[in-house]
């Protein structure tokens, strides 16, 4: 017998289940390419399907380029960089994450979550945020739970009562546990929920 997750969640957690109860998850298109979003993460520090900036949106329009790869990274720094100037450590992650996809063919999907992890943190200036941002939206992967992340945080101390001046990670992690397989569908509900009530 096939598990619902939103079901599964609701028995689980009582609080992600009013939580569940009250929003709709907006779709996420995801583009499954690691390389753009990774830019995205990089350039804006969000990634773009999360961004409410739209820096890199409209570093794109500027150089007229819809989706970024290695082979157009030219025109888009020609066009987009005079507009929109980047700190030296940024740029140097730019640098850092094209010449990581000059000596390395990867096929992502095939890899396990610890397998990306291992090939993105041996770019230099990827850290476990961006890590957890490919694997819950780029790569869609369903046990993920971004730790280091802003939003959630602030999400997980207000819904279940965490103190966030003690180990607010571990805190975390352990309230996680609940969610079984579908990490990363909470983790979407918990943060569409914030977006939700934001707008009212």
């Amino acid at each position: 017998m096939q598990i619902n997750p939103l079901q599964f969640l609701s028995k689980q957690d009582v609080a992600l289940a009013q939580v569940i109860s009250e929003i709709t998850l907006p779709e996420i298109e995801s583009t499954q390419d690691v390389f753009h979003d990774l830019m995205s993460c990089v350039l804006e520090q969000q990634i773009h399907y999360r961004s409410t900036k739209k820096i890199f949106q409209k570093m794109l329009e500027a150089a007229e380029i819809e989706m970024l790869t290695p082979q157009n990274f030219g025109d888009f720094e020609e066009k987009a960089f005079e507009k929109y100037k980047l700190s030296a450590n940024k740029y140097e992650t730019v640098l850092q994450v094209l010449e990581f996809w000059e000596n390395n063919e990867i096929d992502w999907q095939k890899l396990t979550d610890d397998e990306v992890r291992e090939q993105l943190g041996s770019i230099k200036g990827v850290g476990n945020w961006t890590m957890d941002m490919i694997l819950l939206y780029t790569l869609n992967r369903p046990d993920i739970v971004p730790l280091d992340d802003f939003h959630l945080k602030e999400i997980m101390t207000t819904v279940y009562g965490l103190n966030p001046k003690v180990k607010l990670k571990a805190a975390m992690r352990e309230v996680s546990e609940k969610w079984g397989e579908y990490k990363s569908t909470a983790v979407l509900y918990l943060l569409a929920w914030k977006a939700f009530n934001k707008r009212r």
